[in-house]
């Protein structure tokens, strides 16, 4: 195995780097602060090279662009006309919307009618209402109702 433990690097431990770094520094060579001066240059070069600028400057103010869907100039009178049209519009489409909810009301109630159970009970029970307070004694809010009718 060539990285295991008895393989390749068994021998090799920092300590006995930086010993032989230490032992080659100590040697008597004639250019060896001229090889650390050019080492030092190609690594600040190459640092330099590769690392972007980083520049601080404000960013540029936004452009505001106004969409508008009214006309300019409206008059303080037809604003109000407008706003008076929008809530008509919105009272029209509320009321639709909860004849939609009573209608499905309705349908859940009948079908809990062919289904054996008691809408208002259900009603109450799902809708976290309490109960009237002649009722708190007699039902509790959590029980459900038998699922078939009872055969007298």
């Amino acid at each position: 195995m060539f990285f295991g433990r008895k393989g390749y690097f068994r021998d090799v431990s920092p300590v006995g780097a930086m010993g032989d770094l230490l032992e080659y520094w100590q040697q008597p060579t004639p250019y060896r602060w001229t090889i650390v001066a050019v080492s030092i240059a190609a690594t600040a070069i190459v640092l330099a090279v590769f690392i972007p600028k980083s520049e601080r400057a404000l960013p540029e103010k936004p452009t505001i662009t106004w969409i508008s869907t009214f006309e300019e100039g409206r008059t303080d009178a037809e604003i109000v006309e407008s706003n008076i049209e929008n809530q008509q519009f919105q009272d029209k489409l509320n009321a639709e919307l909860e004849a939609r909810a009573e209608r499905r009301r309705e349908n859940y109630r009948a079908l809990a009618r062919a289904s054996g159970f008691d809408p208002d009970e259900l009603e109450r029970q799902y809708r976290d209402d309490p109960l009237p307070a002649d009722a708190k004694s007699i039902a509790s809010p959590v029980a459900a109702p038998s699922p078939l009718p009872a055969d007298d």
